[in-house]
C-alpha cells in the first residue's frame, strides 16, 4: 500500500489539468550529480538514479545485487525475468522496503530518507489490485484527490476529468468490485504524478485490454510529460511503448539503453517467397551463401552488397513471387538469450 489508501496512485497529486487549465506548478527537485550514467544515461536529468543498490533477503537470498543504473525521462521498460528483482526494485524506490545496502534517488529524493514524499509524487500500480470493492470508482478517486489537499468540490471535478481520461467515466457510479481487472489497473493513471511506476500492468488483461493498457500508457507519456517505468517479462509489449530499457538478470544490471540501440538492424537478410522456398534455400546454397529457414522465410548473413545481388538473381531466375527482402532487426530477447548461452559456457569451462 501507498500510505493510507489501498493499491494505486492514492498519495499523487490531483488529477490531470482540465480543459484550458494550467498544470500545477511544481518546484524542481535537486538534480542529481552530473556526468554520464550506466547505458550512457545522463545522471544530471535522470528521474531515479540507483548506486551499489542492493536487497538480501536471507544469507541465501539476493533480490538486488550491487545495481547500479540511471533511468532518464520518458518511458523505460524494466525487464527481466521472474525473480529478477523487477518489484523488490520498484518497493524500494518507493521507501516501502529498506535496501541491505547501496543508495536509491527518486526524483530527487533519497529513499531512506525521503519515501513519504517521493510517494505523494508518484503513482503505483502493484502487480496484484487490492482496492476497496465497496466504494464506485467516482466516490475512490474523489476520496484521493482530497487526501492529495483539493476542496471537496474541486476533487470531484477533477475524479470525473480523471476517470473520462482512462475511459472509465460511463463506469463512475459502479462499485469498484465490479470492475474488471483493466478497469482496476487504470486507477493508478487517474492522478497527476511525476512519475508512475506500473509492476505487470497487463496482467491478467485479454489481448484487447492489453492493446488499451499499452496505448493509455504511450498516451499518458507523451501528452502529460510523466515519465514512466514499466516493469513487465512481456518483452514485445516492452518494445511497443517504451523510449529506454533497464534489463536485470538475477538482481544485477544486465544491459541499460535506448530501445533504438537494443533494436537496430543486425548483418542478417530476411528473405521471404510466396512459394518455392525449398527451391531458393538449394539455389542459395549453390551460389555460395549459407541460407538457414527461420519460420516462413530464409535468414543469410549479410556479406556488403554483394549479398543481395546474389538474392536478387537467384530468385530472378528461379521466377519466384519475392515477397520481403530486409535486414533483420534484433528484439530483446535475444540479450536474455545471448546472455543464456554465456552463463552455459562458462558452467561449462568451469565444470570442465
Amino acid at each position: 500500500m501507498l500510505g493510507s489508501p489501498p493499491r494505486a496512485a492514492a498519495a499523487n497529486r490531483p488529477g490531470l489539468p482540465e480543459e484550458g487549465e494550467a498544470r500545477t506548478t511544481v518546484t524542481a527537485p535537486p538534480q542529481l550529480r552530473a556526468g554520464p550514467g550506466p547505458g550512457g544515461a545522463d545522471t544530471a536529468a535522470a528521474v531515479i538514479q540507483t548506486d551499489g543498490l542492493t536487497k538480501r533477503y536471507t544469507s541465501e537470498v539476493t533480490a538486488l545485487d550491487r545495481l547500479t543504473v540511471a533511468f532518464a525521462p520518458g518511458i523505460t521498460g524494466l525487464v527481466g525475468a521472474n525473480g529478477a528483482g523487477k518489484s523488490t526494485l520498484i518497493k524500494i524506490l518507493l521507501g516501502l522496503l529498506p535496501p541491505t545496502g547501496g543508495r536509491a534517488v527518486v526524483l530527487g529524493h533519497d529513499v531512506a530518507a525521503s519515501g513519504e514524499r517521493i510517494r505523494t509524487l508518484t503513482g503505483y500500480m502493484p502487480e496484484h489490485d487490492c482496492l476497496p470493492p465497496d466504494v464506485t470508482g467516482t466516490e475512490f478517486v474523489t476520496h484521493l484527490g482530497r487526501m492529495s489537499g483539493l476542496p471537496a468540490t474541486a476533487a470531484k471535478e477533477r475524479a470525473a476529468e480523471s476517470l473520462r481520461h482512462v475511459g472509465l467515466y460511463e463506469e463512475r457510479y459502479r462499485q469498484v468490485g465490479t470492475y474488471s481487472t483493466g478497469m482496476k489497473q487504470a486507477q493508478a493513471l487517474v492522478g497527476d504524478p511525476r512519475l508512475l511506476l506500473l509492476d505487470e500492468p497487463t496482467i491478467g488483461l485479454d489481448p484487447a485490454g492489453r492493446r488499451s493498457m499499452l496505448d493509455l500508457i504511450s498516451r499518458i507519456g507523451a501528452e502529460f510529460g510523466i515519465s514512466i517505468v514499466v516493469s513487465s517479462h512481456l518483452l514485445g509489449e516492452i518494445e511497443q511503448i517504451c523510449d529506454q530499457l533497464v534489463v536485470i538478470d538475477g538482481g544485477r544490471l544486465l544491459r541499460s539503453d535506448t530501445i533504438t540501440s537494443f533494436t537496430r538492424v543486425s548483418q542478417v537478410l530476411v528473405i521471404e517467397v510466396d512459394e518455392g522456398s525449398a527451391a531458393l534455400q538449394a539455389e542459395l546454397a549453390a551460389r555460395g551463401l549459407e541460407p538457414r529457414r527461420a519460420g516462413r522465410g530464409l535468414l543469410v548473413q549479410i556479406d556488403g552488397d554483394a549479398t543481395y545481388d546474389v538474392v536478387r538473381d537467384a530468385v530472378a531466375d528461379l521466377g519466384l513471387p519475392l515477397n520481403r527482402l530486409e535486414q533483420q532487426r534484433r528484439r530483446v530477447e535475444e540479450l536474455f538469450r545471448d546472455n543464456g548461452d554465456e552463463r552455459d559456457d562458462q558452467e561449462a569451462r568451469d565444470d570442465g
